[in-house]
Order: structure tokens, then C-alpha cells, then sequence
């Protein structure tokens, strides 16, 4: 219970539910009561060590005890403590105490009665130092500072008691202060507590069932436990993605093994790359040949239209100079006309000429870049088919690369590497009927091992059709041994009774021959016989059982060793193929 737990609340804390009424003259004892007994018994006391006759510390003192009494409510004046009344004493005294002790009971008679007994139920160190006779006047000069410095430290009292409600310290046990998260002992205490007060409130008003307590403390644990239940379902969750994630990497291919074959990927394109651009390096060269080689020519026609003009020029001066006649100058005119013309289509053919090869070069180029990448694609199809540069034995030594150069002057030297017609065509021709045939070879294999599959599997369900057949056959044989073994029982037991009969018989006659003489002889004799006869029978119906018990115990592991023979050979076939 919390009141034990903490003595400050439990008189605060105790339900008067179910409590025997006192009577106004019955003195209650305090919760401090039992401390002041053992303070007594204890034997010790303590000086009062405060400056009470101090008037500096009487003046604080009033001030802290006017000041809080005026905060909490209580009505009195400035004056009061400077020539305080008996009765206004034992008022302020009161409301102090109950104010600590809510429930502490003082009685109707002499407050010098009450006094010293609260004051040692509160545990006032220095109650052993007051003297009743002080309340008579307690406005005195000998009496007035130890009964301040009473009030003073009930004063500190309340308020410590004031600062300890409001701390929210878990020994409060205050079912309202608990977070929605505890882990405190206290906070587990107060929750019993209140369950405890709450189902007593519900037993006093005759509910013999707690149902809303234990709705409210499980909600109250519930609420509690809700974070906890969600973490650790997103720790399940990333649990079971690490389990996931984990099986994946056992399950899948080792990442060193991925990084090494793209490694080896990413190397065999770096080889590739550095060849093309060692193609378009030297293409590049080539280009620059062709581009100075133009300029060159420019230069040169640009050069030759120079003097042409020039030569027009001077030639026009030199036909101004002369003074010839009209119709030398006509003809003149009409030989510059002709002249003039014929230039003028020269230069028209030279233009035509020009814009030709301009266009055969943009032809050139794009063939050649046709070209390049048509050897291109063929240097890919070689690499993807482990033929480049040579391909596999018997023929690693043709090789099968091709190379362009565009800035060959002879034809023949445009495409540089093996002749196509007399070795790569032919090389390619052979390599394409090889894969051919041994392509044929294969889907043969292939029809040869499903027609052997087809043929296993039928031979498997004729073996499985005639084990059916032999289990049949030895059910049916287990059936007849069994029939076998029912009869012989049944004869042996009707045997067994047929001897029994011919013992008590025998018996009978022996003793009736005994008692009769001689006379039944024969028949004892033909007793005798039937009694050997039914032996015989019943020996040889033992034997037959057991030589058909032999017999099919034969058959069935003659039977088992030829399914045993069986499926070892179909599985050293199966094995084989």
C-alpha cells in the first residue's frame, strides 16, 4: 500500500469507505505518532540551535509565516504576530497542522492537551523543550520565540510538503503523474494502489466481479506496452528483411564473382574501344592528309586564276595602246566573245568538276563509313562467336580480321587483311557447315537419349505393371497361407480335442478294464490304434503347413529379390544415360 510507502500521504491517501465513525472526544492517533514514540524511546534529544531571541529573525520568521499564511488562504492581519492571542495561536497552529496531517484529530478540550502530542506526532525535533504553561500567554517575552519557532518550522513544513506534490516524484504514487512509459517501482505501486482502491470501492457497494478495475489497470499496461509491441514489431520486420536479405546472398552467386566477370567484361570493351579509337585515330590522319591536299589545290587554282586575270588585264591595255581599225577590232571583239565563252565553260567544267568530286567524296565518305561499320558489326559477330582474331583449332592460324583504309591509292589496298573470296569466305563457309553438323549430331544425340528416355519410362511402367501383378499374386498367396495356417489350427485343435477324447477313453477302458477283466482288451487295443491314427494325421497336417509356409515364404523373397534385380538395373540405367 503507498501509505505505507510514503507516511506524508497516508493520511491524505486512506478512504473513509468501510472506516468506523470516531466520536468527537475519541482521539484519533496520527500517522506521526508512532515515529514520535520511537523518538522517545530512542532517548536522544536536540538543541535548538536557531537564534529565536533574535529580534532580525524574529522579523524574517513573522514575515515567512504571514506570507504564507496569506497565500493560502488563511485571513489574518500584519499585526497578529507582532501580540498574537492564545485562541489566535492555537487557530494558526491548527490550520498548520492539518494542513500536513488533514486527518489528524484534535479534541474539544484544552489546547495545552493537544499541543505538545502534535507536536511530537509531526516529529518537532525540539518538542521535548515546550512547556504547556507558554500558551497561556503566548505573546510573552519568554514564551513568544520558542512558540514562533514552532509556527516558523510548520510553516517550512507545509511548504516542503507544498514542493514535494509538486516535484512529481514517483513516491508520490499519483496514478495521474504516471507517464505512458514506466519502469519505476513506485509507479507499478501506485497502479496496484489505485486497482486495490477502486475494487475495495466496488466489494463495499457489493460487486463481487472487478471488471472495470482490471479493464482499467489492463488498458493502463496496454497503453504501456503499445511502443514496446510496435518496436518490437519493426525489429521483427527488420529481422525477417535481414533473414530475407541474408538468404538471398547464400542463395544467389557470390558478388566477387559478378564484379570479376564484369571486370572482365568491362576489360574486353576497354580493348575494343582502344582499337576503334586507333581506327578513327589513323582515319582521322587520313582526313587531315586529304584536307591539306585540297587546300593545296585551291591555293594552286586560286594562284592560276591570279595570272589569268592578270594576263586579261595587261592584254586589254596592250589593245587600247594600238590604234587599229574597225573591223580588226570587231574582230578582236568577236575573238574575246569566243574567248570569253570558251572560258566561261572552261570555268563552268572546272565548277562542275569540282562540285563531282565534291560529291564523290561525300559519296567516298559515306561508303567508307558504311564500310567501317559493316567491319565493325563483322568484327562484333567474330568476337561474339570466339572467332576474332582466329578462330579456334584446326584453323588458328587464318586470321579472320579486316581492316579499312580509306586513304589507299590502289584499290586493292583498301581493305587490308586476309582475301575474302580465297580464305575468309571460304574459312567462314567450312566453320558455318562444321557447326552444321555437329548441330545435326547433337539433335540426333537428342532424339537418340528421348527415344532411350521414352523406351526407360515404358520399361518403368511395365515393371511397375508387373510388381502390381507380383504383389497381387503375393497377397493372394499370404491370403491362402493364412486360410492354410486357419485350417490347420482348426484341425489341429479339433485333433487336440479328438486325443483328449481318446486319452478320457482310453482311461475309461483301462479302468473298466480293470474293474471288468480281460474282456474289453480288443477294444482298448482298437482304441489304441484309432489314438495313433489321429497322431499321424495331426503330424502330417503340421508338416504340410509348414511346407506351405516354407513355400510361400520362398515365393514372396524370390519375389522381392527379382523387383531388388529390377530397379537395380533401371537405376544403373538411368545412371548410365
Amino acid at each position: 500500500m503507498r501509505s505505507q510507502n510514503n507516511p506524508l500521504l497516508a493520511s491524505v491517501s486512506k478512504s473513509t469507505h468501510g472506516r468506523t465513525p470516531l466520536h468527537s472526544s475519541t482521539r484519533r492517533p496520527s500517522i506521526w505518532g508512532s515515529g514520535a514514540q520511537s523518538s522517545q524511546q530512542s532517548g536522544q534529544s536536540f538543541k535548538d540551535t536557531r537564534p529565536l531571541r533574535d529580534k532580525q529573525y524574529q522579523s524574517k520568521m513573522r514575515q515567512e509565516i504571514f506570507l504564507f499564511l496569506q497565500s493560502a488562504g488563511y485571513e489574518i492581519a500584519p499585526s497578529t504576530l507582532s501580540n498574537i492571542q492564545g485562541k489566535e495561536y492555537r487557530n494558526i497552529f491548527e490550520y498548520l497542522v492539518l494542513i500536513l496531517d488533514p486527518m489528524y484529530m484534535f479534541s474539544t478540550g484544552r489546547f495545552e492537551d493537544d499541543f505538545v502530542p502534535a507536536l511530537k506526532a509531526l516529529r518537532y525535533p525540539y518538542a521535548h523543550t515546550m512547556d504547556n504553561k507558554w500558551l497561556a500567554a503566548p505573546a510573552s517575552m519568554h514564551s513568544w520565540p520558542p512558540l514562533l519557532g514552532v509556527l516558523h518550522w510548520l510553516v517550512d513544513m507545509c511548504k516542503l510538503r507544498d514542493e514535494y506534490f509538486a516535484s512529481g516524484h514517483p513516491t508520490i504514487q499519483d496514478a495521474s503523474h504516471i507517464p505512458d512509459e514506466f519502469d519505476d517501482t513506485m509507479d507499478h505501486q501506485a497502479l496496484a494502489f489505485q486497482y486495490f482502491e477502486h475494487a475495495y470501492e466496488l466489494w463495499l457497494d457489493q460487486y463481487d466481479e472487478f471488471a472495470e478495475a482490471n479493464e482499467e489497470l489492463e488498458s493502463r499496461y496496454a497503453k504501456k506496452n503499445e511502443k514496446v509491441e510496435t518496436d518490437l514489431q519493426i525489429q521483427q520486420e527488420k529481422l525477417a528483411a535481414a533473414k530475407e536479405e541474408l538468404k538471398k546472398l547464400k542463395t544467389s552467386e557470390p558478388p566477387l564473382k559478378a564484379i570479376e566477370r564484369e571486370n572482365a567484361t568491362l576489360i574486353r570493351d576497354r580493348e575494343k574501344f582502344l582499337a576503334i579509337l586507333k581506327r578513327y585515330d589513323s582515319r582521322k590522319e587520313k582526313f587531315r592528309e586529304a584536307i591539306k591536299h585540297e587546300n593545296a589545290e585551291m591555293e594552286e587554282l586560286g594562284a592560276k586564276l591570279e595570272n589569268l586575270t592578270r594576263s586579261h588585264q595587261q592584254l586589254t591595255s596592250i589593245v587600247r595602246e594600238q590604234n587599229l581599225s574597225p573591223e580588226e577590232v570587231a574582230k578582236m571583239k568577236s575573238d574575246d566573245e569566243q574567248l570569253s565563252r570558251t572560258l566561261e565553260e572552261l570555268r563552268q567544267r572546272l565548277a562542275d568538276t569540282h562540285r563531282n568530286r565534291m560529291n564523290l567524296e561525300v559519296s567516298a565518305a559515306n561508303k567508307t563509313a558504311t564500310a567501317e561499320d559493316a567491319l565493325e558489326k563483322y568484327t562484333r559477330l567474330l568476337e561474339s562467336l570466339e572467332l576474332y582474331p582466329t578462330p579456334p583449332p584446326p584453323r588458328q592460324n587464318v586470321n579472320l580480321a579486316l581492316e579499312l583504309n580509306p586513304a589507299a591509292s590502289v584499290p586493292q589496298d583498301l581493305l587490308q587483311g586476309a582475301d575474302i573470296r580465297k580464305v575468309i569466305k571460304p574459312t567462314l563457309g567450312t566453320i558455318a557447315e562444321d557447326k552444321r553438323v555437329e548441330r545435326a549430331d547433337l539433335e540426333s544425340d537428342k532424339i537418340r537419349v528421348e527415344d532411350e528416355l521414352d523406351q526407360i519410362m515404358q520399361d518403368c511402367e511395365n515393371l511397375e505393371e508387373e510388381i502390381m501383378t507380383m504383389e497381387k499374386k503375393v497377397m493372394g498367396l499370404n491370403d491362402q497361407a493364412e486360410e492354410l495356417r486357419d485350417v490347420a489350427q482348426r484341425d489341429a485343435f479339433v485333433a487336440a480335442q479328438n486325443i483328449d477324447d481318446l486319452e478320457r477313453n482310453i482311461a475309461q477302458a483301462k479302468a473298466a478294464a480293470l474293474a471288468h477283466g480281460t474282456g474289453v482288451k480288443s477294444r482298448l487295443q482298437n482304441l489304441e490304434m484309432s489314438y495313433r491314427v489321429q497322431i499321424d494325421n495331426v503330424a502330417r497336417l503340421k508338416e504340410e503347413t509348414i511346407r506351405a509356409i516354407i513355400k510361400n515364404s520362398h515365393e514372396i523373397a524370390m519375389f522381392k529379390e527379382e523387383v531388388s534385380r529390377h530397379l537395380t538395373e533401371l537405376r544403373g540405367v538411368a545412371e548410365a544415360e
